[in-house]
């Protein structure tokens, strides 16, 4: 990972391990569209049961992607984003750093084609 603090690097590990769920980024999706939903509601919407769905729900909750709260006898969820935001930071990072790398080299690729005898090795 590029240079995080730790508890960043545990935070995109999580989040990275619940998103490789399909069922799990639809619910995200879904969420995201929605504002909030029941496990019920989020059922209805998929090919799983709400059982299932609970179990996704866990997950996410457990990577900081979504909250759950209590209103009345049911439990609404939502998305929170700052999990979310840490991961695209970090991927932000990543894709900066790669296009560093290919400045580089593609640097040395046209020095050594405007004067190929500069980019032999002595």
């Amino acid at each position: 990972m590029t240079e995080e603090r730790p508890e960043a690097a545990e935070v995109v590990d999580s989040v990275l391990g619940a998103l490789a769920d399909p069922t799990r980024r639809q619910l995200l999706d879904l969420l995201a569209a929605q504002g909030e939903a029941t496990a019920t509601t989020l059922a209805e919407r998929l090919p799983v049961s709400r059982q299932a769905v609970v179990k996704h729900l866990a997950v996410l909750d457990a990577a900081g992607l979504v909250s759950g709260g209590r209103v009345g006898r049911e439990v609404r969820y939502a998305v929170r984003p700052a999990a979310l935001d840490t991961t695209a930071r970090w991927m932000a990072s990543l894709a900066a750093d790669w296009d560093r790398r290919l400045a580089n080299i593609k640097r040395v690729a046209e020095a050594a084609e405007r004067d190929p005898d500069s980019a032999r090795p002595d």
